[in-house]
């Protein structure tokens, strides 16, 4: 194989041996003077020829190898003739490929001594050429030693040696690697490929001269050849090229450079290769960049002290950056982390400290890399998308970026100097731009003072470099001030170019597509985040400095491309900012600050505020120079925003050609890239809006824009190219919502979003009363129009905010949104929709919606414009309008009463056209809605007439239902689910449904607030109910009843509640009867009117009715309206209720005779019973709780009669169910009735004379009263006893306290006398009453059970507590014998039921102390007569006790006899010293009282007798309990008595005490005497010891007495002395005890 010496049998011609046994006699004869060992060696090297002839066995190559001797030979001997035939026999041979490897060797040591003689070297080249290009027998050492041989020649004196030289080694090496691509060929097509020996790396990192060992023979060479050439660019000895002497850096980089370039398969096969460009080729690349990294050109030589070899040197800086541009784009898979290195020292030499070659430099390779989209695509997922590696392409953009931006910063020299005069510039300026006579500015670009011109321009995809092919270059070249800026500007538009090809790859229909892996989102999402912000930065300054349109357009339409990506990738700060970008480039510098500041919060304009700070000069802003230099092509007045406070000043807005050029580019941004504009519509639609404002668009019909009419107070200017050019931005705009058709529903609602956004913006500007941009709005309405095929996607965002534009205050902003609601309406009313309109339900609904909201638009022009809209649309389009009658009768419907008289009239014409020309073609399902709507103009106050022509629209309806019940019928038994529920009814008739609205709303307008119409409404209603009812089906009255007619009386009850009472002023000439000058009154009529209506309708349908099953349901309810009219403060409402109330039970009760009726007779009576007690209970309720409030109501007394009156009745049919509780309510309705005062009346005013005369009031109660008492015993009802005696003793206490008002009396004091008196008969009737009917049932257990018998000793307590206060003597006296006559029997029933009578007997006690012992005295004016006979009732009580209670102490509670007791002890020694007159006239004593009390003491204390149970009942505990009491407690008031006596003897001095003072001591010591002599009797009390003990205490006050004067007191004082004289033996009792006497009685 070739690597073996490629010695395949080589046959020698004889024509060739010919020719070379010649070629030797040439040599030899030209040798044979002067070299004789050169002829001889020649002439055998003939004879080897010729016997090659003869033996053909012989080998070829060893043949030839022999005849070579000679060849070296004459080399040798430096004779220039001889040595080229030498070389040229030489070059035959290596030819005719007849050298092996030896024979090579031969040559090669021949070569190189020739070399090393500088003889022949042009020739000895062209034979080390011929020698390995031949074939491949040269390798290893023989082959290092040509190539040194060439290199040493290459350095040579001689030029054309060198030159020749240096092309050789090129092709040599190239011919070295060109091996190793051979063999590998060779290689992959033989089937048995020697296995691989395991690379050991560590052996790799030693240099040395031998290949490593798994390398095949070519490659080894080939391995060595580069590792040489990388040591001796480093300056280091080689390995393989042995003899080396000479070598130059740049030569070592070219030959680097074109290995890595053509070779890279090799790198990437062998790993070998790719081991030594890692670890040689990178570090020595690294080392060699040091010094161009370090230096900076602008810092003094003295202060860096860079040594000669530091500074950068051009040509191998130029080098360098060839290698390292080679080795990213070729190798940058092999070589992640260096080439990380490598770009990061790229992008450094663009730093402004570098010089200005090294920089363009760094940009040439940047460009050549920039216009490879997979290689900066492989950065971005090698680099930025990992975490812990360098963001190597965000740095390449940025770096770019910041670049541009150095460019454009002045020389600190030429900072005064305005536009700096730079070399090589012309003279001549234009409009800042430099220019000739007849030439076109030169393209550049201008910005703060720095003119950059274009010098190079680049077709899209290719580079072409200058400084890095100046290989022959070894000063760094002088780089023209404009190049930088160009490759720059080149770079930037390629790095878009190659991510859009990247992101979003375009084919061509006819290129054939290539599969190709794609990126990820995130990778693509990367590759923006890392260039955004670069792109930017380059990108905004060049737009501003641009002077070339062609320049300008470039670059705007890169950043449109840009921002599509960034749209597309959903990556919004990106794609705002760049179009902001081209936003801020639309309009001025100061501008532009003052707009998108206020829009744009996430985006850095890049601009200080410090730049506008005086936004009226624009052209002392130092960033506005460009633009003041630019042409000015237009002036037009601000629009005014948020941002600028009202009110401040703001100057004209100047526009540049360029700044319409950007407006021209926006709008091609949105127009081909509206889809993915999403929420930055906003900033496109503000930056359009504000240019459309200066240049004086306005908007026209359907939304497009024209060019309005400068004003003249405006110093707007337009030159006369951009007055021809309006036409054509308009209809840019125009096409720009046009193609709002094209986009996805959701791109569209951005940009329907973004239009409501700037709408609002421009309302709220409106809201201060600044001019508002209509542009929004216009727009709007564009965009919907061309939209209407799809018209359900955005008509609802579209229409709620053109809705909220409609309620604005500004008349030119709300006039524009109904225009354009009205507009759109009409259009999408007209479209030709994919599902006919007239089918499409849902979509007319949708239509007409925004239509109808209008109606809650305040402003009278809005709603004239939808009015009108409405006539239009019935006129143009009624007929398809089938589902869409709901909406449009809602907007007739939806004018009232605020919107004038005018609104009124044009909407009640609306729907006059409707009912007459459209009631028939109307679905069904609309008539309901009709009804409605007919009634709301029923209802309007603004005009009379148009409310009773509406009541008159009501006829006409119910007409039409009349008329077409057929067809109604059917149609709405299909589908009722339109028409109202009725609740409370199943399947009610639809046709049914649709009366029910009628009559619904007839109700409603029978409580309108103006009579004429209520009466008018109220006629109707019920007309056309007795008219048309009997269409209805039985059902339906049922709804009838409780949907119309009891809720049209519930609402005239509370609207005549809630009527006002002041007197009604009709105006003019009118005069109004006094029954009807209120509200109140005028509602009164109302009242009685439906009252009397529905109870007409009970009447003439009263079968029909009957037979519904919740007909007793309807009569209650009607009986609760009667009740409520009953309880109304107006009389004739009241009084007209009752009536009615008598009316309806008296026709029932003529009715009874039916069956129906029957059934439900009790149920209904027993309503018509709680209505009453209703009616009774709360007429006079609230005026015992109002009582503290002005206003309150007294009812008459001839109402009160009437409803009493009204009882029995009731009663005779509810008896049989009359229960106790029902009896409670009855007793407090008549309590109630009885209470209310009397004010007025004349007929009922009753003089104090006549004051046994019950009123007809008292006297209905009373017969109530006998009628329950009689039902009550007659059935035996024993419950209802108690309540009836309950009942009658709160009559009673009516004797004593009538019931007062104190307001009624305060304000009508005269009458208080006569209402008072008024009662008494009443009270005492009463009192009566309770006395029969406890003698008839005081043994009833009820009675026992529910203490009746305490209850009336109660009420009696009150007038005998009063005794003498009472208005009338009769009444204590009627008590006391009330009292006497109920005790007699009650008495003997207590005794029997002990435990149920325990709380009567105190009760009994306080009222017999209260009435026996009174707190006043008598009047003075009583008789002696009056005073015997009232003492006589005091001793029938003490009889009554003597015979009832004490004989049987036995059954009743020791406390009350201890009680009673007390009272007979008080009774017995009773003084009269309060019993005085104001003349202080002695009056007797009550002694017969005394007397009788007393003895009656002394009977049940004293008396020692078998038959006295009292005292001696052996059983009893408390035997004797009375006797012992009454002996303790007389003892007791002796003392007292005695005690009290002396004491005021004493003080009176001579004066002799009162008569009834010295009686009563008297009495005293006489009742003293008598019990010493009772007590001496009697058994038990001898056993007392306590008793006499008692008794001797009261000795020595007995004997203070002694020294009385008054005979009336001595007398008796010695009779008791006397007694006294046994007690001085003590007496012996069975028990022989003994009564001690105590000392002082001795």
């Amino acid at each position: 194989m070739a690597y073996e010496g490629s010695t395949h049998n080589v046959e020698l011609s004889p024509a060739f041996i010919e020719t070379l046994q010649s070629d030797f006699k040439s040599l030899s004869s030209e040798s044979k003077k002067k070299y004789p060992q050169v002829k001889e060696a020649c002439e055998e090297a003939i004879n080897k020829l010729k016997s090659t002839q003869s033996s053909p066995q012989t080998s070829i190559y060893y043949v030839v190898n022999q005849i070579i001797y000679p060849l070296s030979q004459g080399c040798e001997t430096k004779d220039v003739k001889l040595i080229r035939l030498c070389l040229q026999i030489m070059q035959k041979l290596i030819t005719h490929q007849l050298v092996d490897q030896k024979g090579a060797l031969y040559i090669t040591d021949t070569l190189w001594a020739l070399m090393e003689l500088g003889i022949e070297e042009v020739k000895i080249l062209q034979t080390v050429t011929l020698l390995l290009t031949t074939n491949t027998v040269v390798h290893g050492e023989t082959l290092a030693r040509t190539l040194v041989l060439c290199f040493r020649l290459h350095f040579a004196k001689n030029s054309t040696t060198i030159n020749t030289a240096g092309a050789t080694v090129r092709q040599l090496v190239y011919l070295v690697f060109e091996r190793v691509v051979s063999e590998h060929e060779q290689f992959s097509k033989a089937e048995n490929l020697p296995q691989r020996i395991p690379i050991n790396f560590e052996d790799l990192k030693v240099p040395s001269g031998n290949p490593p060992k798994g390398l095949p023979p070519c490659a080894g060479d080939a391995f060595l050849l580069f590792q040489d050439l990388v040591q001796l660019v480093n300056a280091d000895q080689p390995f393989w090229l042995i003899g080396m002497t000479e070598m130059t850096r740049t030569f070592g980089l070219e030959l680097l450079e074109s290995v890595l370039t053509q070779f890279s398969l090799v790198f990437y096969k062998n790993v070998e290769f790719s081991f030594l460009l890692k670890e040689r080729v990178c570090a020595l690349v690294i080392k060699l960049f040091s010094p161009n990294i370090k230096y900076r050109s602008n810092v003094p030589s003295s202060i860096q002290q860079a040594t000669p070899f530091e500074k950068p040197y051009f040509p191998i800086s130029m080098r360098l950056l060839r290698v390292v541009s080679v080795l990213i784009q070729k190798y940058h898979s092999l070589l992640v982390t260096e080439c990380e290195i490598f770009l990061s020292l790229i992008v450094k030499f663009l730093d402004p400290d570098k010089p200005t070659w090294q920089r363009s430099l760094a940009l040439e390779v940047l460009h050549k890399m920039t216009i490879q989209p997979e290689l900066l695509n492989s950065f971005c997922e090698c680099y930025d998308l990992n975490v812990h590696t360098t963001s190597i392409f965000q740095d390449i953009v940025n770096s770019l970026g910041a670049y541009v931006q150095s460019l454009f910063v002045s020389p600190q020299l030429q900072m005064g100097a305005g536009i700096p005069v730079v070399q090589g510039q012309p003279p001549v300026y234009l409009g800042g731009l430099p220019a000739g006579p007849g030439v076109s500015p030169q393209p550049g670009f201008l910005l703060r003072g720095v003119w950059l011109p274009i010098v190079a321009t680049f077709p899209t995809g290719q580079t072409k470099s200058t400084y890095l092919e100046m290989l022959d270059k070894i000063e760094p070249p002088i780089v023209p001030d404009g190049y930088g800026i160009s490759v720059a500007y080149a770079c930037l538009m390629e790095i878009i170019r190659s991510l859009q090809i990247t992101i979003n790859p375009q084919h061509l229909p006819e290129e054939p597509v290539v599969p190709k892996k794609e990126n990820s989102k995130e990778l693509n999402c990367q590759l923006i985040n890392s260039s955004w912000c670069g792109l930017l930065a380059a990108l905004s300054p060049l737009v501003d400095a641009s002077t070339e349109e062609s320049v300008s357009e470039n670059v705007l339409k890169a950043i449109q491309t840009y921002t599509s990506l960034c749209g597309m990738l959903d990556l919004h700060t990106p794609r705002d900012a760049f179009i902001t970008a081209i936003c801020k480039s639309s309009l001025p510098p100061h501008y532009a600050l003052t707009v998108l500041n206020a829009v744009t919060s996430g985006v850095n304009l890049r601009q200080a505020h410090r730049d506008s700070q005086d936004i009226n000069l624009p052209m002392v802003v130092q960033y506005g120079e460009t633009e003041y230099r630019q042409q000015v092509v237009a002036v037009g007045t601000p629009l005014p925003t948020s941002s600028i406070p009202a009110g401040t000043q703001q100057g004209p807005v100047m526009l540049t050609a360029k700044n319409l050029q950007s407006m021209r580019a926006l709008l091609s941004l949105a127009h081909c890239h509206g889809g993915i504009l999403g929420t930055s519509w906003h900033l496109v639609l503000t930056t359009l809006q504000h240019l459309v404002w200066i240049l004086g668009l306005k908007p026209s019909t359907g939304g497009s824009l024209k060019a309005g009419r400068p004003t003249a107070d405006t110093n707007a200017v337009i030159t006369s190219s951009v007055m021809d050019n309006l036409p054509v931005l308009s209809t840019m705009l125009s096409k720009l919502f046009e193609s709002s058709q094209y986009l996805d529903d959701v791109a569209l609602h951005h940009l329907i979003s973004a239009l409501c956004k700037l709408s609002q913006e421009a309302m709220e500007l409106a809201y201060s009363n600044r001019e508002p941009s209509l542009f929004a709005v216009a727009k709007l309405l564009e965009t919907g129009l061309v939209n209407m095929s799809r018209i359900e996607v955005l008509w609802r965002p579209l229409t709620n905010h053109l809705l909220e534009v409609c309620h604005h205050p500004h008349i030119r902003m709300r006039g524009w949104g109904v225009e354009a609601i009205t507009y759109l309406v009409k259009s999408a009313l007209h479209y030709n929709h994919a599902i006919p309109l007239r089918e499409n339900q849902k979509l007319q609904t949708l239509l007409l919606g925004p239509l109808y909201e209008l109606s809650s638009v305040p402003h009278g022009d809005v709603r004239q414009k939808q009015l009108e809209c409405v006539l239009q649309i019935l006129h143009t389009n009624g007929e398809t309008l089938s589902h869409g009658w709901p909406l449009v009768l809602g907007i007739i419907g939806a004018v009232n009463d605020q919107h004038g008289e005018n609104l009124i009239r044009i909407a009640f014409q609306c729907l006059q056209l409707v009912i007459t020309d459209f009631l028939p073609v109307m679905p069904w399902r609309c008539l309901p809605l009709c009804v409605d709507t007919v009634s709301k103009f029923g209802s309007q106050t603004q005009e009379l007439n148009i409310s009773l022509t509406a009541v008159g629209l009501m006829w006409n309806i119910s007409d039409y239902f009349h008329q077409n019940q057929g067809k109604l019928s059917q149609a709405s038994n299909e589908d009722n689910t339109v028409l109202p529920d009725f609740p409370g009814t199943l399947n009610m008739p639809s046709f049914d449904k649709l009366w029910m609205c009628l009559y619904a709303r007839l109700g409603d307008l029978c409580v309108d607030s103006r009579p004429a119409v209520r009466k008018s409404a109220g006629q109707t209603l019920f007309s056309t109910i007795s008219a048309h009812g009997s269409l209805l089906k039985q059902s339906t009255w049922q709804v009838l009843l409780w949907q119309v007619l009891f809720p049209l009386l519930d609402k005239v009850r509370s609207l005549s509640n809630s009527a006002s009472s002041e007197k009604v002023d009709a105006g003019g000439n009118i005069l109004i009867h006094h029954t009807r000058n209120t509200a109140q009154k005028q509602w009164a009529e109302t009242q009685v009117l439906t009252l009397s209506g529905v109870a007409r309708v009970f009447n003439t349908k009263r079968q029909l009715l009957q037979a519904l099953g919740d007909f007793p349901r309807a009569w209650s309810i009607l009986l609760e309206f009667i009740e409520n009219a009953a309880l109304s403060k107006n009389n004739e409402v009241s009084i007209a209720a009752l009536k009615s109330f008598q009316e309806i039970l008296f026709l029932n009760k003529n009715q009874n005779g039916d069956n129906k009726i029957s059934c439900d007779d009790k149920d209904i009576w027993v309503v018509a019973w709680k209505i009453w007690v209703k009616i009774g209970t709360e007429i006079t309720v609230p005026l015992i709780e109002q009582e503290t409030q002005e206003d309150f109501y007294i009812p008459s007394q001839t109402f009160l009669t009437a409803l009493v009156q009204i009882f029995p009745n009731v009663f005779q049919h509810v008896k049989i169910t009359f229960t106790l509780e029902d009896l409670k309510q009855l007793g407090a309705v008549l309590l109630n009735a009885v209470g209310i005062p009397v004010f007025g009346e004349t007929p009922y005013i009753i003089s104090t004379s006549s004051d046994i005369t019950l009123t007809p009031l008292h006297d209905g109660v009373l017969h109530v009263m006998e009628l329950l008492q009689k039902e009550a015993l007659l059935k035996n009802n024993s419950k209802m006893i108690p309540e009836i005696f309950t009942l009658l003793l709160s009559f009673s206490k009516f004797t004593c306290s009538p019931p007062t008002c104190s307001k009624v009396e305060n304000k009508h004091n005269k009458m208080a006398d006569w209402v008072t008196m008024n009662y008494v008969p009443f009270g005492e009737k009463a009192i009566s009453m309770v006395v029969k009917l406890y003698e008839k049932t005081a043994e009833n257990p009820e009675v026992i059970t529910t203490n009746i018998l305490k209850d009336i000793i109660v009420t009696l307590h009150t007038p005998l507590a009063l005794k003498y206060n009472c208005v009338s003597n009769s009444i204590w006296k009627l008590a006391a014998n009330s009292l006497l006559t109920v005790l007699k029997v009650g008495l003997k029933v207590a005794r029997g039921h002990g435990n149920q009578f325990a709380t009567m007997w105190n009760e009994l006690y306080n009222t017999l102390n209260d009435f026996l012992f009174p707190t006043t005295c008598a009047p003075g004016e009583k008789g002696l007569d009056e005073m015997v006979s009232d003492e006589a009732t005091d001793c029938q009580i003490i009889d009554l006790l003597r015979t009832e209670v004490l004989p049987y102490s036995k059954n009743i509670p020791k406390d009350f006899i201890m009680q009673v007791v007390i009272l007979l002890n008080k009774g017995s020694i009773h003084s009269a010293t309060n019993v005085k007159t104001d003349g202080d006239i002695e009056l007797t004593l009550r002694e017969e009282f005394a007397k009788t009390c007393f003895e009656t003491l002394l009977q049940f204390s004293l008396i020692d007798g078998a038959n006295n149970g009292l005292l001696t009942s052996s059983d009893d505990k408390n035997n004797g309990v009375a006797g012992h009491l009454a002996v303790t407690s007389l003892l007791h008031r002796f003392q007292e008595v005695l005690k009290k006596y002396i004491e005021d003897e004493k003080l009176s001095g001579k004066c002799p005490l009162p008569r009834y003072r010295l009686s009563e001591i008297s009495f005293v010591l006489k009742a003293l005497t008598t019990l010493i002599v009772s007590m001496k009797k009697a058994t038990t009390v001898k056993e007392d010891n306590k008793a006499w003990e008692q008794l001797i205490n009261l000795y020595p006050y007995l004997v203070e007495c002694t020294t009385t004067s008054s005979t009336q007191v001595s007398r008796p004082l010695r009779e008791a002395l006397l007694q006294f004289c046994d007690l001085l033996q003590p007496p012996h009792n069975r028990n022989n005890n003994v009564i001690k006497i105590p000392d002082s009685l001795i």
